[in-house]
């Protein structure tokens, strides 16, 4: 009696067991697709793939200029801001080109090296960017990226999704897929050792 208990719930385990790991493997599945259609494109569409260094020529804050929302469809929320214009000598070919912070930036507005965040408080925006300004002129070179293929002339400072960003983004999946594998691997040896037990 005893051993029939010890059994079923040795057999309750394993099901429990294996529905984990199979749930890992699904789980890491959807994460995969998931970054798939969302990050990997960005990441492959992003024609600044290559490293360089900029040296900055000048640093303006034009007057203000509107810049819409993400979305850009109603004029309430576009709302004014200050106008950095950062223009670097790029010294894989000696041009001078502009600067922008990322390509979303190029994007959203692209006569303006830096794009807030809608804020309601004009001062901090204000602030913020005369900040950003004066950090340029004072740390006047610094690494950059160019598009190596010619299609676009300016630079950007960063990328939305750097190849470690993106290896650090497909880490966890991969982790849980291999978790969830192992897990099933292990109830199988484990189901076959008690059979093989069983039959001895």
């Amino acid at each position: 009696m005893l051993a029939k208990k010890l059994v079923t719930a040795q057999k309750r385990g394993e099901t429990r067991a294996l529905c984990l790991g199979l749930g890992m493997v699904a789980c890491s599945m959807m994460m995969y697709f998931f970054i798939g259609i969302t990050i990997v494109p960005f990441y492959t569409n992003s024609v600044w793939t290559t490293e360089t260094v900029c040296k900055v020529l000048k640093a303006n804050i034009k007057d203000k200029v509107f810049c819409p929302n993400s979305e850009g469809s109603e004029n309430e929320e576009i709302f004014p801001y200050p106008c950095l214009q950062v223009w670097v000598n790029l010294t894989a070919s000696g041009q001078e080109v502009m600067l922008y912070q990322t390509e979303d930036t190029l994007e959203r507005n692209p006569k303006c090296s830096y794009v807030p965040d809608k804020l309601e408080n004009s001062k901090e925006v204000k602030a913020r960017i005369e900040t950003i300004a004066s950090n340029f002129k004072k740390y006047q070179t610094f690494p950059c990226y160019y598009d190596p293929g010619g299609t676009q002339t300016n630079v950007i400072l960063s990328r939305l999704y750097p190849s470690k960003g993106l290896l650090f983004a497909f880490l966890w999946p991969t982790l849980m897929f291999t978790g969830g594998c192992l897990i099933i691997v292990l109830v199988k040896i484990s189901q076959y050792v008690s059979v093989l037990s069983a039959w001895q």
